[in-house]
């Protein structure tokens, strides 16, 4: 209900800042990027900031910098500063309502800092990176606002876990924005969970085939994920040889039992020891990018096992769904699948469609 803080803000003693500086010194062969969060209290003097900035790009650390003094040439030789709208207009004594101007003369001021980029969030207009030559605007997540506390904080956060990755910084900015968009749907000061952030995402990938064509390691971490943010993950399996409409039919029912649908499909090798000599007549690579176009499926995976057991126990679905004239206690799996608490659905074939079919009538034996 209410805050009260006690604080002395004026200088330390000339040792105090010393110590500090040692410190930090001695930690930064191990970090990844440093942070300098300047509440204005007294501790990130011209001095200590000059002392820090300096080494930590020596070593090819990036710095990342929240400010709160009006006067940024403290900051100099940082990587980024990453000052709010309101900030950057104090520290460049301009109008904050008259961006075009503000943000042309943020390229001078990085420039004269000998900055990277600046950073700066602009409230519903986005987050800016501004270059010398060049100002790149990502726009805001459109949600509704419960609480803007915090969404400074996860900017600079999740910017400087993508830089100490060594993410572009357009592409840092893009998910430090989306990052952001989540934490304003939120009361409070709350962190941003990294399944959260993978299901904001997800819309983005999946406008993307490729991207569903996965290795069995990252299946794993992405059903992970999926399970971490609630949705119930159903499994399917085939060779999936010239893809016709019993197969799309199976999808889509499939689906329909679940909020992600995995298909796992044999390998050439394994669709070989399947169903014979000459085929597949589509290859593994082909069969799974074409699988991976469909909306209903989710991602896509090739396993060279005669059965896809190894990897249901892997990815521990919710469902396991079979096509045709299967019972329970012959799909491989289902005793895995309901030992967790999940379940085993068979859908109806769709008559009169199936890949020998097609091959006979290509053939001209039909």
């Amino acid at each position: 209900m209410l805050r009260l803080d006690s604080e002395r803000m004026g200088a330390r003693s000339p040792g105090d800042y010393e110590r500090l500086v040692s410190r930090v010194l001695d930690e930064l062969p191990g970090c990844h990027a440093v942070v300098l969060s300047d509440y204005a209290k007294g501790t990130l003097t011209p001095e200590v900031c000059q002392a820090i900035i300096p080494a930590a790009r020596k070593l090819d650390i990036p710095v990342l910098v929240d400010p709160k003094s009006a006067d940024f040439s403290r900051y100099r030789g940082a990587t980024t500063i990453c000052p709010n709208l309101g900030e950057l207009a104090r520290a460049l004594q301009s109008d904050a309502h008259d961006l075009k101007p503000l943000l042309d003369a943020a390229e001078a001021l990085v420039q004269k800092l000998d900055l990277e980029f600046l950073t700066a969030t602009l409230g519903d207009k986005g987050i800016a990176l501004v270059r010398p030559g060049n100002c790149f605007v990502v726009p805001a997540v459109a949600r509704q606002v419960f609480d803007v506390s915090g969404a400074g904080d996860t900017v600079i956060a999740v910017l400087a876990l993508c830089l100490a990755s060594g993410l572009k910084p357009e592409t840092a900015v893009e998910l430090a924005n989306v990052a952001a968009g989540i934490v304003v749907g939120k009361v409070g000061t709350v962190p941003v969970e990294k399944h959260e952030l993978l299901a904001a995402l997800a819309p983005q990938i999946a406008l993307h085939a490729e991207d569903k064509v996965v290795t069995r390691e990252e299946l794993v971490q992405r059903v992970a994920s999926w399970k971490a943010n609630g949705e119930r993950v159903v499994f399917t399996n085939g060779c999936f040889d010239l893809l016709h409409i019993g197969h799309i039919t199976l999808m889509e029912q499939a689906r329909r039992f679940g909020d992600r649908l995995i298909v796992a499909i044999n390998s050439d090798t394994s669709a070989r020891g399947l169903k014979g000599p000459g085929r597949p007549i589509v290859g593994e690579r082909e069969r799974a990018r074409v699988l991976a176009a469909l909306a209903a499926v989710d991602a896509v995976v090739v396993f060279g096992e005669p059965t896809p057991l190894e990897l249901i126990v892997a990815t521990r679905p919710d469902v396991i769904v079979k096509g045709g004239d299967y019972g329970v206690d012959t799909v491989v799996g289902a005793k895995e699948v309901m030992s967790w608490g999940g379940q085993v659905k068979i859908v109806p074939t769709v008559e009169g469609f199936s890949t020998t079919g097609l091959i006979a009538k290509g053939a001209g034996r039909t």
